[in-house]
Formats: structure tokens, C-alpha cells, sequence
């Protein structure tokens, strides 16, 4: 497995504090971010990569294990129990049976299968005689992060990206989440001696719209309404997410007025045929500029009104 250096790809040091792992963070995912380099492949790895960095120097434990065991800070969990099963049979001091000592250096510096080879006695022998079983592991999990635009996440399509110089097809299901995760069972890193490939994680991220505001399945959307319309009522065509309709006004309707289209929100996740609600803000709107004649016919009406 190909050593990644974390804090070299954040290009910090190993006493770098949380502080300076987020600014650094920050400022290289803005600079490789996938939507300000669209078409450049080396960035989007570079990208990949930064993320993977961050999720492990950000969170404290993770860190720890992977500044005691390097590129198998995965495993260190295994390599503990392992450990204090040799002590445990034995082997005093952290060094086995066979004579050979071993620490965390061994682990995080030398090669994996090596390690475990004199750890467990290499070329020793179990119960039946034959040759030791080397454990296996299962491979690392890869995570990845994609953005959508709310039109996007509105209908069920096919996308490709690249993880570690392979290029992976999925299809994202209309109606997914802002900040909702999938699993790619089988797409993360190879096995140790022959254990189970790890799993890819891909969360969605999903930019905000211009014109409409996503709750859950319902979408919301603010229309201006002129006062003539407002106060005698009549008809105004609205933008939908998937088109434009007409919708009658009643007479007298007030500013910040709702008005629930059934079924016209955004798409239900994995359920066929089924949407949200779209909520109409109604925004009346004062004239201005007004003529004189218009500015008497006002007075008038004020008048008549008191």
C-alpha cells in the first residue's frame, strides 16, 4: 500500500496544532475545490486527497493512531490486541516468543506484511505443524465528496469521478440530501494479505438555488405580486421547479400570503412519482413613479376609505 503522508499533503508539520491543520485545510480545499477546476483531473485528486488528510489530522484519536503507525493507523486497534496477546502467552517486554522484538517504529516504517511476519514469528509454525497464518485485514475506507446543483439532485442520473486514478460510475438517485452519504461497497483500498476490500463513502454537498429554498421534500419560493392584483384579485404566472404555471389570485391578498402547490416540490428519494410541496410567498409590490393622476386617484381612495 502506497504511503500517504497527511500532514505533507496539508504541507504542516507533525506539531501543527488543530488550528493550523483547519486553516490549512480551508485554504487548500478552496484552491483545488472541483467546481473552480472543472476539468482538471490532477486537482480533483489533489482534492481527494486533501480530504482524506483532514478527516484524520482533524479528528484527535484518528491522529493519534496514524502519528503511532503511519500508513496502518487502521489497524492499530488489531496490532494492540496482537500485542497483548503475545505478552500474554509469554513474550515480556513486547518481544515474541521467537526472540524478536518489535514496536510501534516497526509498524509505521517497515512493510506491512514484513512486520506481521516478525510479530507472529515468521516462519513459525501452529498447532498442526504447518506454516503460521498471516491475519488479514480489511482495506482502508475511502471517502469522497461531490457537488450538485439543486437541479441536479432533482432527477436520477449517471456521474463519473476519480478516486486514486480510477474512474468510477454511479447513479445518484433523484431526491438526495445535502450532506447525505452512500456507501460503494467494494471501491476503497486493497486488502492486507488477502483480507476484504475496503468501501468508498461519498457525500453529497448541494449548492445552493438562486430562486428556490429546499426543507426536507418541499420547496419554497418568493413571487412578486403587483397592488392592483393584490387588492382586486386576478391571474399571475409563477415559476415551478419544472416549469411555469398560472394560479388565480383572490382579491384582497395580503403580502407574505402562502400559497401550497401539492406535489410541485422537490422529488421524494427513491420513491417514484412522489414530491414535496411548493410553497408561494406572495410579495405585493408598491407602485412607484406614480403620475400625478395616479397620485389624486390615491388620495381619493384614501378618503373614501376613512
Amino acid at each position: 500500500m502506497e504511503f500517504i503522508d497527511y500532514y505533507k499533503i496539508l504541507g504542516l508539520e507533525k506539531n501543527a496544532s488543530q488550528e493550523d491543520i483547519k486553516k490549512a485545510y480551508r485554504k487548500l480545499a478552496r484552491q483545488y475545490h472541483p467546481d473552480l477546476n472543472p476539468n482538471d483531473k490532477e486537482a480533483h485528486q489533489k482534492f481527494q486527497r486533501i480530504n482524506e488528510a483532514n478527516e484524520v489530522l482533524s479528528d484527535p484519536e484518528k491522529r493519534k493512531k496514524y502519528d503511532q503507525y503511519g500508513e496502518n493507523w487502521k489497524h492499530a486497534d488489531e496490532f494492540e490486541k496482537a500485542r497483548q496477546s503475545r505478552k500474554s502467552s509469554g513474550a515480556p517486554g513486547g518481544q515474541s516468543q521467537y526472540g524478536e522484538s518489535f514496536s510501534s517504529e516497526d509498524f509505521s516504517s517497515g512493510d506491512f506484511s514484513d512486520f506481521f511476519n516478525s510479530m507472529f514469528g515468521g516462519g513459525g509454525f501452529g498447532d498442526s505443524g504447518g506454516r503460521s497464518r498471516q491475519p488479514k485485514f480489511r482495506g482502508q475506507d475511502y471517502n469522497a465528496e461531490m457537488q450538485l446543483t439543486l437541479k441536479e439532485a432533482s432527477v436520477t442520473h449517471q456521474s463519473t469521478f476519480t478516486v486514486n486514478d480510477k474512474n468510477i460510475r454511479i447513479t445518484i438517485p433523484a431526491g438526495i440530501a445535502d450532506g447525505q452519504t452512500i456507501k460503494l461497497k467494494g471501491h476503497g483500498a486493497a486488502g492486507v494479505n488477502g483480507g476484504p476490500v475496503g468501501d468508498l463513502y461519498i457525500t453529497f454537498h448541494i449548492k445552493e438555488d438562486p430562486l428556490f429554498k429546499r426543507l426536507g421534500d418541499d420547496l419554497y419560493v418568493t413571487a412578486e405580486l403587483d397592488l392592483y392584483t393584490a387588492v382586486l384579485g386576478g391571474e399571475k404566472i409563477v415559476d415551478t421547479f419544472d416549469g411555469k404555471v398560472k394560479l388565480k389570485i383572490n382579491p384582497g391578498t395580503q403580502n407574505g400570503t402562502k400559497t401550497r402547490l401539492k406535489g410541485k416540490g422537490f422529488p421524494v428519494y427513491k420513491k417514484d412519482g412522489a414530491a414535496g410541496d411548493l410553497i408561494i410567498t406572495w410579495n405585493v409590490k408598491l407602485p412607484v413613479n406614480l403620475t400625478e393622476k395616479q397620485k389624486e386617484l390615491f388620495k381619493e381612495l384614501a378618503q373614501l376609505s376613512s
